[in-house]
């Protein structure tokens, strides 16, 4: 492992970490939205939902890259590789992330709701004051775990030809025939941004924990 190939190795990171984060931060929004509307309960809306995210957490995520960037054109629709693998990354994170919030909503404590409204409060007053941060708070470790999952999977976007880090892990092992320090390099890469992701989390969930306060 010479300096060349640590230096493509972090970019190959850097391409894993960018697409992943790009879709992370869409899902994660995208999700509490989902979650909103099947709340809401509207007809034929709810159904569709539902048929979305029960499809796109079925589908492998190596499936849905290649679906969406060689279909795409059929629909006269161009997309380049790094926009079709953060579209497909998006889709799948997005299904899990509305479970995740819905199951918030769901456990939400009806009592603080109903003594919130009895005192006057307004309901996007207690959605953002008092029920958000405390969703927010016993969400992360799910949502957390859902961004590590993806990144760890995000591999699949190099069948679409992308040089993610997987894929230069490839080609160094390719040119010089030993597979294991690359591979090694990988795996220190992959377990910096995911330790980094985990403290993270305990940053927001102390900041969590104040708002909720």
């Amino acid at each position: 492992m010479n300096g060349q190939a640590w230096l493509l190795l972090l970019e190959g990171a850097w391409t894993t970490l960018w697409i992943s984060g790009i879709a992370i931060a869409i899902g994660v929004f995208c999700g509490l939205g989902i979650a909103l509307l099947r709340m809401a309960r509207i007809p034929f809306l709810e159904q569709f939902l539902i048929l979305y995210t029960s499809l796109a957490r079925a589908t492998p995520l190596v499936t849905l890259v290649l679906f969406i960037f060689l279909s795409a054109p059929m629909f006269g629709i161009n997309l380049d590789r790094n926009t079709a693998a953060i579209l497909a990354l998006t889709l799948n994170t997005t299904a899990f992330n509305a479970e995740i919030w819905r199951a918030a909503f769901i456990s939400f404590s009806r009592e603080q709701k109903e003594a919130a409204l009895a005192c006057g409060m307004t309901q996007g007053v207690f959605f953002r004051r008092i029920m958000l941060p405390q969703m927010l708070t016993s969400s992360l470790p799910g949502l957390v775990n859902e961004m590590s999952f993806l990144i760890k999977g995000s591999p699949a976007i190099a069948i679409i030809g992308i040089v993610d880090l997987t894929r230069v892990t490839n080609r160094i092992a390719a040119v010089t025939y030993d597979p294991l320090p690359p591979i090694l390099a990988a795996a220190l890469l992959y377990m910096l941004i995911i330790g980094v992701l985990l403290k993270l989390q305990a940053i927001a969930e102390k900041k969590a924990n104040r708002l909720a306060m």
